[in-house]
């Protein structure tokens, strides 16, 4: 079998197809699905053009690597007794091969002496198509393996007019205009990255036992190579170049440490390919070949507040429309420097920006005073658009019947689809508190307080809280400072920390009475309550409950009123007063009923349920229990209906009801399973 490499700028002699990296990890998937794709079928009965298999991704990815493992098993299954001819066209250097180029290097790899060689281009490109048309009519199919390709006009021009041969292209852009089977290639998978560098690490030193004596630090070096396969070796080749017992961990705080990773992601020497150990120069090219615009835009979209974002989010970002956002948007996907999801009917378009290209465009504008200023406008933007947003949202969650909703979402449900999809985007913004952006962040953290405690993210509710309150106070906003900390305390108290929950909240109600504002005051004493209860100073917290109790009916806020009894009744089945708790939490459920607050009331009901059976009064609870779950799963509020039909599930089976007790389990366990959790956070059953 012959086998040919073209690779340089001139006419060189045929030498070997360039060796496959020495300890290929992962890919397995990627490279079974390329073989079957690229395996020669039976003679086809019509003529059919060569099948075309192009393996796509961000630079570093291990596009070649791939395609090479793939040319050297399908030469040692002798799929192509033609030979594999091999071309690097130097797509991203500065002098790319061009088709006319490479046909003269292919026709010297099949055979064509420099004496035989044709002058016209035209009849250079007629011979080539002639030889692979002779070449399948002796059932001797080709393989083409084009690397580094930019351009279609680069490739088109080459391909083989016979079906029976194949053609493989490796490239970073997706090269949509030719009619090619697409490989687009992620990162690898946490394993797959720790093998990568533990392999690299024992080819140069079999008796190196970091990899397993540092796993940990292994995976953490993977993660902040972003699992990609370039960083991949560089991070190997900086613990190979050093003292072989420096712990990997070392390497590990370097780059924890460093302002860019991508930076410090260099080594001396080359790669099998002779290729430079550094990532900085590789997407310096990636970048350098993009237009102003999608430039521009891959900029902004490295300050947004996570790798992941919405069209949207890049739109308010850039200060453009969404049409104009999504075409550049595409762009920059086309070249592999953003990934998009495929939006499911109803939802909008997701990006992921990978964390090094990222960490890289961000230097650049961190680098440049006027792209800094730029950068900060886009942040401006942004978080005026997510106030925007999220005040309505926040809104449409604490609606009571009858009261007019914002126009910016249909409803209920449509909101919380929003919250959910840019959670991780809002959390994130919110706490973007520098003076410059310190009012809107304070606006963003108010507007996102009831969305966080809802979906029970209550760690993602202490931060925001936090640094929003802290933003407030640097600015002397006095009154969102103190509703902050009444945030914050709330925030704390659900995320299991009712010790520290008491002082900001004390706190807050210094500032509301020093302010005159005797609803926040009487809302700090019941959020105090409730921490001094979860920290056993249950009368205390029976005194602040009904002082707010009190203070909100003189004040005649009735739905306060109603939370207020709600806790009191907490506390006083705590102590032991079950009848007194059963009273105070009727008044809760009726003053709920009257508000119209149908998931004030649901929560009620379920606290009605635990005292009236801690009364002994088990068939009231079960209805009362029965009427909670009702409303309860009016709101899709998985975790809360679990815990009620768990507490039915218990109060059933007192009463040996054991058939319906055991559907009420399986149903809290279906609807933990829907919460993201499970069934054991509420205690066993049985």
């Amino acid at each position: 079998m012959v086998i040919h490499q073209c690779r340089h700028s001139g006419p060189t002699a045929p030498s070997a197809l360039p060796t496959a990296p020495p300890g290929f990890t992962g890919r397995h998937r990627e490279l079974a699905r390329l073989l079957d794709a690229l395996r020669p079928s039976a003679r086809p009965t019509t003529p059919s053009p060569a099948a075309v298999c192009a393996v796509t991704g961000l630079t570093g990815i291990g596009k070649t690597a791939l395609a090479l493992h793939a040319a050297h098993t399908a030469r040692d299954e002798n799929w192509f007794p033609g030979g594999t001819l091999f071309l690097d066209l130097r797509g991203y250097g500065n002098t790319p091969v061009t088709a006319d180029q490479a046909v003269t290097f292919l026709l010297h790899a099949l055979g064509v002496q420099e004496v035989d060689l044709p002058t016209e281009d035209v009849n250079q490109y007629a011979l080539y198509r002639s030889r692979l048309a002779q070449l399948a009519d002796e059932d001797r199919p080709v393989l083409l393996l084009l690397d580094n390709a930019s351009a279609p006009e680069q490739i088109s021009p080459l391909l083989p007019g016979s079906g029976r041969h194949r053609v493989l292209i490796t490239s970073q852009d997706c090269l949509d205009s030719l009619r090619a089977r697409q490989f687009a290639l992620d990162t690898l998978s946490p394993d797959d990255s720790a093998a990568l560098i533990a392999t690299a690490l024992h080819l140069r030193d079999p008796e190196d036992d970091r990899p397993s004596r540092e796993a940990g630090a292994v995976r953490e070096l993977a993660e902040l190579c972003g699992h990609l396969p370039l960083a991949l070796h560089i991070a190997a080749a900086l613990l190979r170049r050093r003292r072989p017992n420096r712990p990997v961990a070392s390497l590990v705080d370097e780059f924890r440490t460093a302002a860019d990773t991508t930076r410090a992601l260099v080594s001396p020497g080359v790669d099998e390919y002779g290729r430079p150990l550094a990532l900085p120069p590789v997407f310096d090219v990636s970048f350098g070949r993009l237009g102003t615009g999608q430039a521009r835009m891959l900029r902004l979209l490295a300050l947004a507040p996570s790798t992941e974002f919405s069209t949207t989010t890049a739109a308010a970002m850039a200060g453009l429309g969404r049409s104009d956002a999504l075409r550049l948007l595409d762009d920059l996907a086309s070249a592999h420097l953003i990934t998009g999801s495929h939006a499911s009917q109803g939802q909008a378009e997701r990006w992921r920006i990978h964390d090094l290209v990222r960490g890289y465009a961000a230097t650049l504008t961190s680098d440049d005073p006027a792209l800094a200023e730029e950068g900060a406008l886009a942040r401006e933007r942004l978080l005026a658009f997510y106030c925007l947003l999220a005040g309505p949202a926040d809104r449409h969650l604490r609606a009571l019947p009858g009261e007019p909703l914002p126009e910016h979402f249909e409803g209920r449900a449509a909101a919380l689809a929003w919250l959910d999809a840019e959670r991780v985007n809002l959390v994130a913004a919110a706490q973007w508190t520098d003076d410059r952006f310190a009012p809107a962040c304070v606006r963003l953290a108010l507007s996102l307080a009831e969305f966080l405690r809802w979906r029970r993210y209550f760690d993602d509710w202490v931060a925001v809280s936090r640094a929003a309150r802290d933003a407030a106070r640097r600015s002397g906003d006095r009154p969102n400072e103190a509703a902050l900390c009444n945030h914050l305390g709330n925030a704390l108290l659900r995320a299991g920390r009712p010790e520290e929950a008491i002082e900001p909240v004390t706190h807050a109600g210094d500032l509301f009475h020093t302010d005159g504002d005797l609803v926040g005051e009487a809302m700090a004493w019941n959020i105090l309550g409730l921490a001094l209860r979860r920290v056993d100073r249950v009368e205390e917290a029976i005194t602040a409950h009904t002082r707010a109790r009190d203070r909100f009916h003189t004040l005649g806020k009735l739905s306060h009123e109603g939370r207020a009894w709600h806790n009191l009744g907490l506390a006083l089945e705590e102590t032991g007063r079950a009848e007194q708790a059963v009273v105070a939490l009727l008044h809760a459920c009726e003053i709920h009923r009257r508000t119209g607050d149908r998931l004030l009331h649901g929560d009620s009901l379920s606290s009605l349920g635990v005292a009236l059976r801690a009364a002994g009064r088990v068939g009231e609870a079960i209805a009362a229990y029965e009427q909670s779950v009702e409303i309860r799963r009016e709101y899709d509020n998985w975790y809360a209906t679990g815990l009620t039909l768990n507490n039915l599930a218990v109060a059933l089976r007192t009463v040996h009801r054991h058939d319906e007790a055991a559907r009420a389990r399986a149903e809290a366990v279906e609807a933990c399973a829907r919460a993201g959790t499970t069934a054991e956070v509420y205690g066993h059953l049985y």
